[in-house]
C-alpha cells in the first residue's frame, strides 16, 4: 500500500475502533482540503452534500481504492467514477438508514392518510375539524424497490393490519413473506393499491419510472409515497394528478431538489411535502461509525467490504 491516508467527514477522534494503520484525515465539504488527495486510499463521501462538494476531490483520487457512502444511494457520485483507475470498489451505507426512512414512510403514509396537515392548518387558525378519513388498516400497499429498506418498510406496515403487502424489485425472488415481483408486473400490481410506496435506488432504469403511464394506472384515491429519489418521480406528470384531485401524495424527495420557492409541487393540492429527511435522524451517526469500523477494519486485513455496489472498469460499472 503507497498511501495510507482516510478522508472521513466525521472526526475521527469521535469514532471508537478506527485500525491505527491507518493516517485519519477530517473532510466535511470545506473548501480546502485537509491533505493531498493523491495521497487518498478511502474516500469516505460527505454526507448530505451537494455532489459538486463531494466531487472536487474525486479527479485527484489517484490512489484510491475505495469510495464510501453515508448515504443508500450512490447516485450523487456514480458521474465522478469516470475519473477514477481501473479497480476502485464504490460501496454504500446498507445498514445505515433502513430504520429512519422506514419510520418517515410510515410517517409520511399516516399523516396523509389521516389528514395531519389539514389539523395542523386548522389549529394555527384555531378551528376544530372533524370527519372521516382513511385508515392505513385494511389498506392495499405496493412497495416499489423491495431492498433492504422496502423490506424495513414492511416490518412497519404489518401491525398496521394492512390487508396486503404486493412488493416489487428489478429481479424476482421469494421472501420469508411472500413473492417480489419483477419491475414488469407493476402494471398489473397498481391498480389494486391503495398505497405506494418507492424506496428503490435512481438508476436509468427507474428514472422517471413513475411516469404518466404509471400514474394513470393507480386507481382513484391512491396515495404516492416518495422515500426513494426525485428523478423516480415525472413532476410534471404528478402535478396533473394531483391538480386533477384523483390521487394525493407524500414526498420526502422532489425534482428538482432542493424544492425551489414558488415551484407548483408547494401548493398542489393534496400533496405533503418534506425536505429529504429520511435518513438525518439521531439514528444516523451511531450506525455510520459502526459502518466504517467494521469496514475500514476489513480493509486493513484485506477482507472482502460490504455494500460493493461496483467496482470501475468491471464489465457493466
Amino acid at each position: 500500500m503507497t498511501a495510507a491516508d482516510v478522508w472521513l467527514p466525521v472526526p475521527p477522534d469521535e469514532i471508537e475502533g478506527l485500525p491505527e494503520s491507518l493516517n485519519y484525515r477530517f473532510w466535511n465539504g470545506e473548501e480546502d482540503f485537509p491533505a493531498d488527495p493523491a495521497d487518498c486510499v478511502y474516500y469516505v463521501v460527505p454526507y448530505m452534500k451537494p455532489a459538486e462538494v463531494v466531487l472536487r476531490p474525486v479527479p485527484r483520487l489517484s490512489s484510491v481504492q475505495v469510495v464510501q457512502t453515508l448515504s443508500a444511494g450512490t447516485d450523487a457520485v456514480e458521474p465522478g467514477l469516470k475519473h477514477l483507475r481501473p479497480g476502485v470498489r464504490l460501496c454504500n451505507a446498507r445498514g445505515v438508514h433502513e430504520a429512519s426512512t422506514a419510520e418517515l414512510a410510515l410517517t409520511l403514509t399516516l399523516a396523509s392518510l389521516r389528514g395531519v396537515p389539514g389539523f395542523v392548518r386548522a389549529q394555527d387558525l384555531g378551528e376544530w375539524r372533524g370527519g372521516f378519513r382513511p385508515a392505513l388498516a385494511d389498506r392495499n400497499v405496493l412497495i416499489v424497490g423491495y431492498g433492504s429498506i422496502g423490506s424495513a418498510i414492511e416490518d412497519r406496515l404489518v401491525p398496521f393490519e394492512v390487508a396486503r403487502v404486493a412488493r416489487v424489485a428489478r429481479s424476482q425472488r421469494t421472501t420469508a413473506r411472500g413473492p417480489v415481483h419483477p419491475l414488469t408486473d407493476l402494471p398489473s400490481l397498481l391498480p389494486e393499491a391503495d398505497v405506494v410506496i418507492l424506496s428503490t435506488p435512481l438508476s436509468e432504469t427507474t428514472r422517471h419510472l413513475v411516469d404518466a403511464g404509471f400514474l394513470a394506472r393507480m386507481k382513484d384515491g391512491a396515495l404516492l409515497v416518495n422515500v426513494a429519489r426525485g428523478p423516480v418521480v415525472d413532476t410534471k406528470a404528478l402535478l396533473a394528478e394531483l391538480d386533477s384531485g384523483r390521487l394525493t401524495a407524500a414526498l420526502d424527495v422532489t425534482d428538482p431538489e432542493p424544492l425551489p420557492p414558488g415551484h407548483p409541487l408547494w401548493h398542489a393540492p393534496g400533496v405533503l411535502i418534506s425536505p429529504h429527511v429520511g435518513g438525518p435522524t439521531s439514528a444516523f451517526l451511531p450506525r455510520a461509525k459502526r459502518l466504517l469500523v467494521d469496514q475500514l477494519n476489513r480493509f486493513v486485513n484485506r477482507e472482502p467490504l460490504r455494500n460493493v455496489i461496483l467496482t470501475t472498469g468491471a464489465t457493466g460499472a
